[in-house]
């Protein structure tokens, strides 16, 4: 049952963006059974992919403090492709579930470089041989912003935790190539993001 006292949480942004990112999702997810979402944040990506992409099984994950919230998107939609959420931090335990396919959104800009790394290092054993990982967010390419409110996005990251930044495209898709992945679509999506979407051709070591 949900907390009656939980404000379910929203994001302007997820409802932004869910139309565009899901349209990649179709073409695809279209062959794909179990995704693991990494770092789902409100739950409302869940909830919109579960409804359109019926055939998936939609495993949302997160750290501990959002889980409610993402409950309580769940419990609403009562979509019976939507398991309840399971506790996820990069540098920890990972499920011992296999998944062909990944998705995470807005998440590699927040976390620290050694967890981006924690991440593909993770994901290469939980993801089944011929897996599609697609991974929604701002980008940088040849070590330069894509426009100036990205630089901007990025001044305010870092003020927030130096940790934080938006990554450069080539080093995030040579750690899923270190792991076996082929990238096969970079799209652009509203807001100068993108959304990077890699097949898995072989199985490699870890990161």
């Amino acid at each position: 049952m949900n907390d009656p006292e939980l404000v379910k949480p929203h994001s302007d942004a997820c409802k932004r963006n869910q139309g565009p990112i899901l349209e990649v999702l179709r073409d695809h997810f279209a062959d794909r059974r179990h995704v693991l979402e990494i770092g789902s944040g409100t739950g409302q990506h869940a909830v919109h992919f579960a409804a359109a992409l019926s055939w998936l099984s939609w495993q949302t994950s997160d750290v501990d403090g959002n889980l409610p919230g993402i409950r309580s998107w769940i419990e609403e939609s009562g979509l019976p492709n939507l398991p309840p959420p399971i506790a996820l931090d990069v540098t920890g335990p990972w499920p011992t579930a296999r998944f062909d396919a990944a998705f995470t959104a807005n998440t590699l800009h927040i976390m620290g470089w050694p967890e981006v790394q924690a991440l593909f290092a993770a994901i290469a054993q939980v993801l089944a041989p011929d897996a599609v990982l697609a991974v929604y967010g701002p980008f940088n390419y040849d070590g330069r912003f894509t426009s100036p409110s990205n630089a901007a996005f990025d001044d305010w990251l870092k003020q927030r935790s130096p940790r934080s930044g938006i990554r450069d495209f080539a080093a995030i898709d040579q750690l899923a190539r270190s792991i076996g992945f082929i990238l096969v679509e970079d799209r652009p999506m509203p807001a100068n993001n993108r959304t990077l979407v890699w097949r898995r051709t072989a199985v490699k070591g870890r990161v």
